[in-house]
């Protein structure tokens, strides 16, 4: 049997749990399942994201002329600035959720 122990305080989300109880329950299998395929979709969108990184790189790296004007290279660099940003995000709260996450 697992335990999820994940503090709200320690996500910054304590403001969205207020009135919750803190009595363990049991989560059902269909909520297990729910939660399965979120996570699925989850992967599903990172295999496509790696896919499209892929792409970009090797264009990129292409002996291909690629022209822009300076905004549009800014506009490139803080997209890309936002996504890698988004990714440690992710990264750092699926560490925590794993160890969150204990076999009693």
């Amino acid at each position: 049997m697992y335990e999820i122990i994940a503090n709200p305080e320690d996500y910054q989300i304590d403001h969205l749990i207020n009135g919750t109880s803190n009595a363990n329950i049991e989560l059902s299998k269909e909520e297990r399942d729910k939660w399965a395929d979120e996570i699925v979709n989850f992967s599903e969108k990172l295999t496509s994201l790696a896919k499209k990184s892929r792409e970009l790189a090797k264009l990129l790296s292409s002996k291909e002329k690629i022209s822009a004007s300076a905004a549009s290279l800014k506009t490139l660099k803080i997209q890309l600035f936002m996504i890698n940003d988004s990714l440690t995000t992710a990264i750092e709260i699926a560490d925590k959720l794993e160890s969150d996450i204990v076999k009693k």
